[in-house]
């Protein structure tokens, strides 16, 4: 009788956000395989608190350290006296680097979450990136940390995924590339604005903006869904996962959202992965990887559906994915500066700072203003990283994109 596989022990950093309720909904599935050990959250502590009751971690961690108090006691009033209270950002990155948990799923938005995604990944970790400013800041450190310390990354995007199960996620190292690969494409649904011309978009709410017609997600993901930003920085993920040059990466607009990603290969083969649209599928793959394990979602019936149609993006009305393109192809700190000038016209525009189409337009000006230079260390990435919030948040203080 084969012995029975130890338990798998999960942190969940962003674990109140969306990603973060699907993972704990697949492992709450696979009880005495696999345990919320580690729930982190940024500030919301009676949400954290909530989730404790809930799923019985050993460890909770609010980031926002002037909130340890209130974690603290909201976990004892709670009766929740055997689950350990933490706060800040040292105490994140010493739980997820430590033996609280062996995996560790990467969900907080934004470039706060890089701190803790190198932490798991110099420990060897197996780590669900479902941060893709991670990817997008820091590729190279983080990819050459992992594999110097033998953690797996297993990308939780679902694009991302979908490549990985293409390339055989059982058979291959975790973003090995492939010799045999010609191309691989990723698929975008266009967001809400699909179709939409450029004069069309100088009208845009953010209220329209995070109405995404597929995906359930954060305000900040969905407007970068609007802008296909969140397509451009995918393209940069996918160069570090999988070692291949922005040429030999491609963009569909796939309005079903169905084919999450395709692969084609040197003899003229292209393999796709298709399913509902469903981040529990992604994590389920990473939870359970090399094995498949249930994720509670249903299978695709194609006949319901009825059809699948695929449309080149408009470069034109959807500027950000072509300057994420440029900032690859510049190398170095680029896609640093084009994440940090993001974050902040994304903020901006949600509170009504700017206009929509304001957010390409600050990217573009932070990429020609912002030197740019060798990635070389976390310190030149953050420089970077600071120098482009600098420049964009005085752009927007002077009025130039109202």
């Amino acid at each position: 009788m084969p012995a029975q596989a130890a338990v798998r022990r999960v942190a969940v950093v962003g674990a109140t956000g969306s990603i973060g309720a699907s993972a704990l909904d697949v492992i709450a599935r696979h009880p005495g395989r696999l345990e919320a050990s580690v729930l982190a959250a940024g500030s919301r502590v009676e949400a954290l608190v909530s989730l404790c009751r809930k799923h019985r971690p050993r460890h909770a961690v609010i980031a926002d350290a002037a909130r340890y108090a209130a974690l603290r006691d909201g976990l004892r009033e709670a009766g929740l006296d055997d689950i350990e209270a933490h706060a800040g950002d040292d105490a994140l990155q010493e739980l997820v680097a430590g033996d609280a948990c062996d995996t560790v799923v990467a969900a907080i938005v934004g470039a706060a979450g890089l701190p803790s995604t190198l932490a798991a990944a110099r420990a060897g970790k197996r780590l669900l990136l479902a941060n893709k400013e991670s990817l997008v800041l820091a590729g190279e450190l983080l990819t050459a940390a992992a594999h110097e310390a033998g953690a797996d990354i297993v990308p939780i995007d679902s694009e991302h995924n979908a490549i990985f199960q293409c390339l055989g996620a059982g058979s291959r190292e975790p973003g090995a590339g492939s010799r045999d690969l010609r191309r691989i494409v990723l698929t975008a649904s266009g967001g809400p604005f699909r179709g939409w011309t450029r004069e069309r978009l100088r009208g845009v709410t953010p209220a329209q903006a995070v109405k995404h017609p597929k995906w359930s997600m954060g305000p900040k993901i969905s407007v970068d869904s609007a802008t296909l930003m969140n397509k451009g920085l995918e393209v940069i993920e996918a160069h570090h996962l999988f070692r291949l040059p922005g040429e030999r990466i491609d963009v569909l607009v796939h309005p079903q959202s169905l084919v999450h990603s395709l692969v084609e290969f040197v003899d003229g083969s292209t393999l796709a992965q298709l399913g509902l649209p469903d981040m529990r599928t992604a994590l389920a793959v990473g939870l359970g990887w090399p094995e498949r394990i249930e994720s509670g979602v249903a299978g695709l019936d194609l006949l319901a559906h009825g059809r699948l149609d695929f449309e080149a993006p408009d470069p034109e009305a959807f500027p950000c994915l072509r300057l994420a393109y440029q900032a690859l192809a510049a190398g170095g700190t680029a896609p640093a500066i084009v994440n940090a000038a993001n974050e902040v016209a994304v903020s901006s525009f949600l509170q009504g700072r700017i206009a929509f189409l304001g957010i390409p337009a600050l990217v573009e000006d932070c990429l020609a203003a912002v030197a740019g230079g060798a990635a070389g260390s976390i310190d030149a990435l953050l420089a970077a990283d600071a120098a482009a919030r600098d420049h964009a948040n005085q752009r927007i203080a002077a009025g130039a994109l109202a």
